[in-house]
């Protein structure tokens, strides 16, 4: 999937702080069943509206996948590991087709 667009900045983020490497990130779009949900949380709203789903990689790893979409182009914002309201959350409202 070459067309995810990642600056330097959330690069770094994914491996100082959440240990995310990009091949993780790629296989979890591959990987993904299910829903996209949109964050609606007021604080976090953008234009166009940030995206998320849970999904594994190939090392079985869930890793929760923020990102916006403008055209064709997938720009990261995060990606880490789920905390439990968040694996709620997409059980719930993401999980199911």
């Amino acid at each position: 999937m070459d067309s995810i667009h990642v600056s330097e900045q959330v690069k770094e983020k994914l491996r100082e702080r959440h240990q995310v490497a990009m091949r993780e990130v790629y296989q979890c779009f591959e990987n993904r069943h299910g829903k996209l949900l949109t964050d609606q949380r007021e604080l976090t709203r953008t234009d166009p509206p940030t995206l998320w789903f849970i999904a594994r990689t190939n090392q079985n790893r869930l890793l929760k996948i923020v990102y916006i979409q403008k055209d064709s182009r997938v720009i990261l914002k995060t990606a880490y590991s789920p905390n439990a309201t968040e694996l709620e959350l997409y059980e719930r409202f993401g999980a199911h087709s």
